[in-house]
């Protein structure tokens, strides 16, 4: 069964609305995210060729990566510019910057799928887990295309399958066991959306990429036990919290202590929490 018909506009309102609600929680665990992202950046960045003195554009940055570490390595004569929908985000990245003491970068509140800049401008565009929960790809992949000097790259991570991602869609797998929901409408983003890569190098293709590639990653954030893990999904998950918000406290007790049962089969024979995620990165040029 399906839900009523999908809305972009109350959909995007929503993703601002979860976003900020688990903002304090990303600012508490960032080091453990960036600590776990720390080579898929490191990769974007390679397959995005920035150099010193660079304009980059980071789109969906969230806390601001990857746009911290592109600001660090385009130096004092390039110019970072980083948006997010998520003002609470946004204040996060703002104070992470200032802490790296970064004076060549700028965080804007803009829809990614509604880019408000000059073409031609960038010579590097970046999207690191955000391109999938956008409703309309085609609208911003050709923002982003236009947004980009001749010659100028764009480098993108989404997430593979659900099977492929156990971080992510296990707990979210058990949610909606147990509530028994309905299918999302057709068209609803979700963290897999774009994990047909076939489907993917189409998209960049009909905006206007050229040579798109692919390049996998496996991501492990390196969280070691069960509970903590549980803790760090209750904190960050904006997804999963959305899928919970309406539910009595008890009934929600109940739900994490299932995703703990279903953890257990990840741990190791010396009680460490294994869970390898697959991440696919995608790159192009204009």
């Amino acid at each position: 069964m399906q839900d009523r018909e999908f809305n972009p506009e109350t959909y995007k309102e929503a993703q601002r609305n979860d976003w900020n609600s688990v903002s304090s929680g990303w600012e508490k665990w960032w080091e453990v995210i960036e600590q776990g992202a720390a080579e898929v950046s490191g990769r974007m960045l390679e397959m995005a060729e920035i150099q010193p003195d660079h304009q980059v554009l980071d789109v969906a940055t969230g806390i601001g990566e990857p746009a911290i570490s592109a600001a660090q390595r385009v130096g004092s004569q390039g110019r970072v510019t980083a948006i997010d929908q998520a003002t609470g985000m946004l204040d996060i990245a703002r104070r992470r910057a200032q802490s790296h003491g970064l004076d060549n970068i700028s965080f804007h509140e803009m829809d990614g799928e509604v880019i408000a800049t000059h073409s031609d401008h960038f010579d590097a565009v970046l999207c690191r887990w955000g391109l999938m929960f956008m409703p309309n790809i085609d609208k911003a992949l050709d923002g982003m295309y236009r947004a980009l000097k001749p010659g100028g790259r764009i480098s993108a991570v989404v997430w593979s399958y659900p099977d492929k991602v156990p971080s992510i869609s296990l707990p979210i797998g058990v949610v909606r066991d147990i509530l028994q929901l309905p299918s999302p409408p057709p068209d609803t983003p979700s963290p897999f959306s774009l994990a047909d890569t076939t489907e993917l190098q189409l998209r960049f293709e009909n905006a206007g990429f050229k040579d798109v590639r692919f390049d996998s990653m496996m991501v492990d954030f390196h969280i070691p036990t069960v509970e903590t893990y549980t803790e760090f999904t209750r904190d960050i998950n904006a997804p999963l919290m959305a899928l919970l918000a309406d539910q009595p406290v008890e009934q929600q007790e109940l739900i994490w202590e299932s995703i703990m049962q279903a953890l257990h089969p990840h741990v190791d024979p010396v009680g460490n929490l294994q869970l390898q995620n697959e991440a696919i990165c995608v790159t192009g040029r204009k």
